[in-house]
């Protein structure tokens, strides 16, 4: 980019909100992150540092966003530290001279940070229109009340929603990871032979006391689906492999309940029952199968001994949170794993 930038003129209107009035302003790319930067709280000494450090990872994921086509649909909120005079003339448009470092960022430091990196690849970039709310001379607490009204008071889509809509999204917008979770839980909640089915929570799925949301099972099916993860180490990667495979383990557990699986007392029906079951199959099964060359629901069956008259209940995780109740599912399925000394001489499923 050129050490200056020639004088630039914008689309703007004005829009008043309570004491306060800001521009909103149509900018392009390069524009935006040629006079944008971050004031970092408690680094920066200057009125109006709110910012938090920047995470690259973030920036990373952002920056490939952009490439892959990505809309920013949203507002970057500025605060504007140049001449207000031009500032307060603006009306159907707003003029200046672009200089570096003009406007902090209020919100959206890693959406820049992400556009300035995609630029650098893809210098085709530079033109895309960004909105942007151009605030004027804000103090310190009125950029907080701002920052803190965006980031605090609007409630974020719920996990599950965004893990359902990537099933629809374009491909190179989503967590292909995620995408083969989803399968293999709408696959448990539809199939006639998984003890799980009609027990998975979808979005838009009638509210019922139980059950499990579609963002806990996705989150706890990751590590195993990841490239490098438990499965892939295993060699175990095709999806009716898998899902054959979480079938068996969670069969050999719900045929210990015989018909009380389906009461609304097993802990195995909620959220910390599953996510415990889910981690005492990653770190006891797995090893433990793969070493005998089977998943098979035979040897899950043995090794797996619950009695009936010690079934694990969801009154013993009541009250429980974080992670408490899942590590005392985790401990209450370690107590009857008992595993198989002799050796199976095939990998069956």
């Amino acid at each position: 980019m050129d050490s200056q930038m020639p004088e630039a003129t914008v689309p703007a209107i004005r829009i008043n909100q309570g004491n306060r009035s800001f521009l909103q302003v149509r900018m392009t790319a390069d524009l935006l992150t040629w006079i944008s930067y971050a004031a970092v709280r408690g680094v920066d000494s200057e009125v109006g540092a709110v910012q938090r450090f920047l995470n690259i990872r973030r920036i990373n994921s952002i920056r490939d966003f952009f490439i892959a086509g990505g809309d920013l649909p949203t507002n970057i909120v500025l605060n504007w530290r140049g001449d207000k005079d031009f500032f307060d003339r603006a009306e159907s448009s707003f003029s200046f001279e672009p200089e570096q470092r003009s406007a902090q960022i209020i919100d959206g430091q890693h959406r820049v940070a992400g556009l300035r990196e995609a630029i650098q690849e893809r210098p085709a970039l530079a033109e895309l229109q960004i909105p942007v709310a151009l605030y004027h001379g804000l103090s310190t607490k009125e950029c907080a009340d701002i920052f803190l009204s965006i980031n605090t008071e609007q409630k974020p889509v719920a996990r599950s929603l965004v893990y359902d809509l990537y099933g629809i999204a374009s491909a190179e917008f989503v967590d292909m990871t995620v995408v083969r979770a989803n399968d293999i839980v709408s696959e448990l909640n539809l199939s006639d032979v998984s003890p799980f089915k009609g027990y998975f929570k979808f979005p838009g799925a009638p509210r019922t006391k139980g059950g499990i949301a579609l963002s806990t099972a996705v989150t706890e099916l990751k590590p195993l689906l990841e490239p490098k993860g438990d499965f892939d180490q295993i060699n175990l990667t095709s999806l009716e492999s898998q899902i054959q495979v979480l079938i068996n383990y969670w069969s050999a557990i719900s045929q210990r309940y015989g018909d009380q699986w389906h009461s609304p007392s097993n802990a195995f029906l909620f959220a910390a029952g599953f996510s415990g079951g889910m981690e005492f199959f990653r770190k006891r099964l797995i090893p433990y199968c793969n070493t005998k060359r089977s998943f098979s629901k035979l040897l899950l069956s043995k090794v797996i001994t619950i009695p009936e008259n010690d079934l694990i209940l969801q009154s013993e995780v009541k009250g429980l949170g974080g992670r408490d109740a899942p590590r005392v599912i985790f401990d209450r399925l370690d107590s009857y794993f008992v595993p198989e000394e002799e050796s199976l001489s095939d990998f069956a499923l």
